[in-house]
């Protein structure tokens, strides 16, 4: 590979050190960053429906739009650099590049991770918006909450969420050899959209189930790196999808029984 790196002994490619050393630095700074976002965004709203809302979903006093989408990108960011670096890091690592391409890669996988936080973004302050706004919408939303966790659960067993699982267990981004010799970046970007698909149903869990949430944060991320590396993916998904099924049967049934 043009941009391989060798070592001397038997032509086996070489550790990229410094990438390595790079990746650390930044994987211990995404786990600070995102503590520190759990911490000064633990506030929530009790809204009419007996469920609470974050107010990351809001403008602080004084903040504009801008200033608050900033805000949130900068910690969606930190957030998924800590979450999704540990199940990366092996297939940056099956690519065989030099440390600077492996760099490239890292940027344009996390660039496209956070043009998905935009998406995430907008989608939160409409949902915000409109539960501030109409009741109705308000006390339905831990049914709607309920049916979301049972539909996340049920992609995990369709044809869609493999075929994007094991595009993303791919080195490439895709599941037949990509050209090996394209630039670090645009693979990067590759891995990142496959990744953001496969990864489409966990993550809505998550904005279910508390996108700030340390614990639900730390299981998703558990549930990512198994998916992705553990060596019978398709029994991973599914386990996964069961156990999120069950979740929003219970949050259903515990539904009911709240608002007889």
């Amino acid at each position: 590979m043009a941009d391989g790196v060798k070592n001397s002994v038997g032509n086996k490619p070489a550790m990229p050190i410094a990438f390595v050393a790079i990746y650390a630095v930044a994987f211990a700074a995404g786990i600070s960053a995102t503590a520190y976002s759990c911490h000064s965004m633990c506030c929530e709203l009790k809204m009419s429906g007996d469920w609470t809302m974050s107010m990351m979903w809001g403008r602080m006093r004084g903040q504009t739009w801008f200033g608050s989408a900033m805000s949130f990108l900068l910690m969606w960011l930190a957030m998924m650099v800590a979450m999704m670096m540990p199940s990366a890091l092996p297939m940056f690592l099956k690519t065989k590049r030099s440390w600077a391409s492996l760099c490239s890669m890292a940027s344009g996988y996390f660039a496209i991770w956070l043009i998905a936080g935009v998406g995430v973004y907008l989608v939160g302050i409409v949902f915000a918006a409109m539960a501030m706004r109409l009741e109705w919408f308000s006390r339905a939303v831990p049914w709607l909450l309920a049916v979301t966790l049972i539909a996340a659960g049920a992609i995990q067993f369709t044809r869609w969420k493999m075929t994007h699982l094991l595009r993303c267990r791919s080195p490439f981004g895709c599941v037949i050899s990509c050209p090996q010799y394209e630039t670090g970046f645009r693979l990067g970007c590759q891995q990142g959209v496959a990744c953001c698909v496969c990864c489409a149903a966990p993550m809505t869990v998550q904005l279910v189930l508390g996108i700030m949430n340390p614990v639900v944060m730390i299981g998703v991320a558990m549930v990512i790196a198994a998916e992705k590396l553990l060596p019978r993916p398709a029994l991973v998904a599914r386990f996964v999808g069961a156990s999120t099924i069950v979740a929003g049967v219970v949050s259903f049934c515990v539904v009911i029984m709240s608002h007889p």
